[in-house]
């Protein structure tokens, strides 16, 4: 009887790509020509003949090219001739009818004893296995796609996107189609962004869940920076003779850290950055390890391996970044290597709320100055200049 590794076919007809596309896909298996469903033995004239025809259609019909994949057989079953298909496994998965493209009208997979239509998130998933984390390879799912929000970014930086832009940008696949880059640009689309705040130091009591997305990644980075920018406000203290402010995180690090989620998250995997603000610190999450052939210790000096090259041009063009591996560094200046979680499939920031131990110290020390300054004209004069460099006003 028929299973998830043995189909028969009564006659050589039209599913047959379909069946070999399946079997390619999964683990492989064996097609009997000449053979009814129920196991009777139908068989088949002309064995020859029809061998022929089905290496063609099997070479001619399927993409990537099975050749070496499959094995076509002719064996005698109770007197009659039947024809034996072994197929094996794909290691370029996901195979597909060179007419349907690769789509779910194109791609199959064996479920059971049948040939089912991959879902659009499975046939990216493969592709992008095969591809080695090639978003630009990957054709995306939605091919009626609209830009007029990046064409609004661009306009802002005094730069205008023809009608080429599309090619330009690198943002269609080889075979002209639009790409997963220009998914995730595109004005609609099903990524979204998650900023979660909660009361205290662990994920128990969440007070905020904000979802920014389904348009341009661009948009989403801006509205994602400007929340973060929001909740990072400015404490102030006054002292006797000057009024102290100081944010919750260093601007240029958090900044830093936010764009780099974006442009060096592995998308391949479907997965967008997450943002979690908690009542002592801040972490920042993306898909994906460190990049191949990169290691912490080059990492941290600033070595650059852009997993996402076609994001990174355009977040260089609307001046998010610069390209020359500053980012890392900039974080390091305000805080130290182990605000940095490495793992086999993420990369986690965690930056700690800044203690306002520093500002009482800092008040203590101005007013003992201030203090034996006042006994000293001249050495009060001397420190004034300097004391209030840095006054703001109240």
């Amino acid at each position: 009887m028929e299973n998830n590794r043995l189909e028969y076919k009564r006659k050589l007809n039209d599913d047959l790509e379909k069946e070999v596309v399946a079997f390619l896909n999964h683990e492989g298996g064996i097609l009997y020509i000449g053979i009814e469903d129920n196991g009777d033995i139908f068989g088949v004239e002309n064995t020859d003949n029809l061998i022929l025809q089905i290496k063609d259609r099997l070479k001619n019909k399927i993409l990537p090219s099975c050749l070496g994949l499959f094995d076509i057989l002719s064996e005698e079953k109770e007197t009659k001739s039947v024809i034996k298909i072994i197929i094996a496994g794909g290691i370029e998965k996901p195979y597909y009818i060179r007419k349907q493209g690769m789509s779910e009208r194109g791609c199959f997979i064996r479920v059971g004893t049948s040939a089912e239509p991959m879902s659009a998130r499975m046939i990216e998933n493969l592709f992008s296995r095969r591809t080695k984390h090639s978003i630009s390879k990957i054709k995306s799912t939605y091919q009626d796609l609209r830009f007029e929000q990046l064409k609004i970014y661009y306009e802002a930086q005094d730069l205008s996107l023809n009608q080429h832009f599309a090619k330009n940008l690198a943002l269609l696949t080889e075979d002209g189609f639009y790409n997963y880059v220009a998914y995730l640009l595109a004005d609609n689309n099903s990524n979204s962004v998650k900023v979660a705040k909660y009361s205290g130091k662990n994920r128990v009591n969440l007070i905020e869940n904000n979802e920014y997305g389904f348009c341009s990644l661009i948009k989403s980075v801006k509205q994602v920076w400007d929340k973060i920018n929001l909740e990072n406000y400015t404490h102030s203290q006054i002292t006797s003779i000057e009024r102290i402010d100081q944010r919750l995180w260093d601007v240029v690090a958090l900044r830093e850290a936010v764009i780099n989620a974006f442009v060096h998250t592995d998308f391949t995997r479907e997965v967008m950055p997450k943002f979690e603000i908690f009542e002592d610190r801040i972490e920042i999450t993306s898909a994906g390890g460190l990049p191949a052939n990169l290691s912490q210790e080059e990492f941290f000096l600033g070595y650059s391996i852009p997993r996402n090259k076609e994001l990174m041009r355009i977040f260089k063009d609307l001046k998010l970044v610069e390209q020359l591996g500053t980012g890392v560094p900039r974080i390091l200046a305000a805080y130290d290597k182990s605000c940095f979680h490495f793992s086999e499939n993420f990369l986690r920031m965690v930056f700690p709320k800044k203690s306002f131990e520093n500002i009482s110290t800092q008040k203590q020390k101005n007013e003992e100055a201030y203090n034996a300054n006042t006994n000293n004209p001249t050495q009060f004069s001397e420190w004034s200049v300097s004391g209030f460099s840095g006054f703001r006003g109240v």
